[in-house]
Protein backbone atom coordinates (compact mmCIF):
# COMPACT_ATOMS: atom_id res chain seq x y z
CA UNK A 1 0.00 0.00 0.00
CA UNK A 2 2.93 2.21 0.84
CA UNK A 3 3.63 1.81 -3.08
CA UNK A 4 0.35 3.08 -4.31
CA UNK A 5 0.76 6.09 -1.82
CA UNK A 6 3.66 7.08 -3.20
CA UNK A 7 3.68 6.18 -6.78
CA UNK A 8 0.15 8.83 -6.51
CA UNK A 9 2.03 11.48 -4.78
CA UNK A 10 4.76 11.77 -7.38
CA UNK A 11 2.34 11.56 -10.12
CA UNK A 12 -0.18 14.42 -8.28
CA UNK A 13 2.89 16.68 -7.40
CA UNK A 14 3.88 16.22 -11.68
CA UNK A 15 0.26 17.20 -11.75
CA UNK A 16 0.85 20.37 -9.71
CA UNK A 17 4.18 21.18 -11.25
CA UNK A 18 2.85 20.96 -14.87
CA UNK A 19 -0.59 23.40 -13.89
CA UNK A 20 1.39 25.74 -11.95
CA UNK A 21 3.08 26.42 -14.93
CA UNK A 22 0.54 26.68 -17.25
CA UNK A 23 -1.46 28.93 -15.22
CA UNK A 24 0.56 32.00 -16.34
CA UNK A 25 0.36 31.37 -19.89
CA UNK A 26 -2.82 29.91 -20.87
CA UNK A 27 -5.44 30.46 -17.18
CA UNK A 28 -4.44 34.05 -16.37
CA UNK A 29 -5.43 35.24 -19.92
CA UNK A 30 -8.53 33.82 -20.14
CA UNK A 31 -9.89 35.12 -16.56
CA UNK A 32 -8.55 38.89 -17.21
CA UNK A 33 -8.64 39.56 -20.98
CA UNK A 34 -9.03 42.97 -20.14
CA UNK A 35 -5.45 43.24 -18.62
CA UNK A 36 -4.11 41.47 -21.39
CA UNK A 37 -5.68 43.67 -24.05
CA UNK A 38 -4.40 46.74 -22.97
CA UNK A 39 -1.10 45.00 -22.28
CA UNK A 40 -1.45 44.17 -25.75
CA UNK A 41 -2.66 47.46 -26.83
CA UNK A 42 0.60 49.12 -25.63
CA UNK A 43 2.62 46.58 -27.05
CA UNK A 44 1.58 46.91 -30.67
CA UNK A 45 1.54 50.69 -30.67
CA UNK A 46 2.98 52.45 -33.81
CA UNK A 47 3.27 48.83 -35.67
CA UNK A 48 1.27 49.15 -38.96
CA UNK A 49 0.27 45.87 -39.76
CA UNK A 50 0.56 46.16 -43.78
CA UNK A 51 4.06 46.78 -43.15
CA UNK A 52 5.57 43.88 -41.39
CA UNK A 53 2.78 41.16 -42.78
CA UNK A 54 3.91 38.80 -45.58
CA UNK A 55 1.93 38.75 -49.10
CA UNK A 56 -1.04 36.77 -48.78
CA UNK A 57 -1.28 36.16 -45.42
CA UNK A 58 -4.70 37.02 -42.86
CA UNK A 59 -3.53 40.20 -41.28
CA UNK A 60 -3.37 40.01 -37.51
CA UNK A 61 -6.45 40.01 -35.60
CA UNK A 62 -7.98 40.21 -31.74
CA UNK A 63 -6.84 37.29 -30.24
CA UNK A 64 -9.42 37.94 -27.18
CA UNK A 65 -11.95 38.32 -30.11
CA UNK A 66 -15.17 36.53 -30.17
CA UNK A 67 -16.72 34.94 -33.21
Amino acid sequence: MAGLSRTLGIFGGFVAVVGAAFYPIYFRPLLLPGEYKKEQSINRAGIVQEDIQPAGLKVWSDPFGRK
